[in-house]
Order: structure tokens, then C-alpha cells, then sequence
């Protein structure tokens, strides 16, 4: 549920001064922004820690917002993106069977779901290697599932420049991947 844009500039303003006023933005965007940051990181606890990161980020920062005619959730989804590039930058590369399972489905074959595991690994370490407008809208797209129209608000872009970054990204992700493309895309 979104809150009314004159309601949620209000409530900003009063959170620079007031804990209760950003006690009721947290409230009302952790469950989305949670939601968002598991779907990258896909582990329970790491997903807190980056969570509870970008709010404690956020309410450092509150003092020097200032609303840019976008919803305040664009302004924590960017916060969200950097701090799960932090997570992934500051920790050392590790492998679990165990985890790639879990996400998978167990009716499966376990070498077939450690494979799409890997692969789905793949597929985001190439979109985190993408410049940080494409890395967002592909984020916010595939891990979000979010319409074009609502990263747009986020990002600050029109739909259709939006589309451009989300299919910028798909031509970056099939490169860094070593899949072949046509060359009238890469046009």
C-alpha cells in the first residue's frame, strides 16, 4: 500500500526531527524493502543485516533528504542497492550445497538444482557488474518483478527509458555471460 505522496512528504519532514515519524517509515516500508533485498541475497539473516543496514543508513542520512517529486521508497530502493553491492563486495566468495538447495524445488534432482543455482549466481553477478542505472532497473525488474512505470517513478525515468536500461542490461548480462548476440541489438 502506497501512502499519499503529500502524507508521505509530510511524515519525511517530520522524521527529520521526530524518531516516531520515521518509526512509522520503517514501519510502513520494511516489509517491501525487505522483500527486495532477500530476493538478491536470498539468505534469511544476511537479508536482516543488509535490511536493518540501509533503514540505520537512511536514518543517518533522513536530515539530508530532500523530496525530488519521486516516492520516498525510490530513495531507500537506492540506498538498498548500494548496500547490497557493499554486502557482496566486503564478504569472500563462498559455496553452499545446502543453500542452493533450499531455494530450489525438492522434487528435483539435486545436481539439477545445484546447476540452476549456480546459473541464477551467474546471472546476478553479471547484472551486479552492470553500470549502476542498468543494475538497478534490472534489479528492480527481475528480482522485484515491478512494472515499468513503478521503477521508473523510482529511478527518476520515463518508461521508455526505462525499457532502454532494461534492455542495455540484457545485451550486458548475455556479454559478460559469453552468450552471442545478434548484432542488430548491439546496434
Amino acid at each position: 500500500m502506497t501512502l499519499p505522496r503529500a502524507y508521505e512528504d509530510q511524515l519525511v519532514e517530520r522524521a527529520k526531527q521526530d524518531a516516531d515519524a520515521f518509526g512509522e517509515l520503517y514501519d510502513h516500508y520494511f516489509g517491501q524493502i525487505y522483500r527486495f533485498v532477500f530476493s538478491r541475497l536470498r539468505d534469511q539473516e544476511a537479508a536482516e543485516d543488509v535490511t536493518s543496514e540501509v533503514f540505520f543508513k537512511a536514518l543517518r542520512a533522513i536530515g539530508r533528504y530532500k523530496p525530488s517529486g519521486h516516492p520516498f521508497s525510490a530513495w531507500l530502493y537506492q540506498i538498498s542497492v548500494n548496500a547490497i553491492n557493499d554486502h557482496y563486495r566486503s564478504r569472500k566468495p563462498t559455496s553452499s550445497l545446502d543453500s542452493a538447495i533450499a531455494v530450489a524445488d525438492p522434487s528435483r534432482p539435486v545436481d539439477d538444482r545445484v546447476v540452476d543455482s549456480a546459473e541464477a549466481a551467474r546471472v546476478w553477478a553479471a547484472i551486479d557488474d552492470l553500470p549502476p542505472q542498468q543494475r538497478a532497473a534490472m534489479t528492480l525488474k527481475l528480482g522485484e518483478d515491478l512494472k515499468l512505470a513503478q521503477i521508473g517513478e523510482i529511478l527518476g525515468k520515463s518508461e521508455g527509458a526505462v525499457k532502454l536500461l532494461i534492455h542495455r542490461g540484457m545485451i550486458g548480462v548475455r556479454l559478460r555471460l559469453g552468450i552471442v548476440v545478434a548484432v542488430e541489438e548491439q546496434r
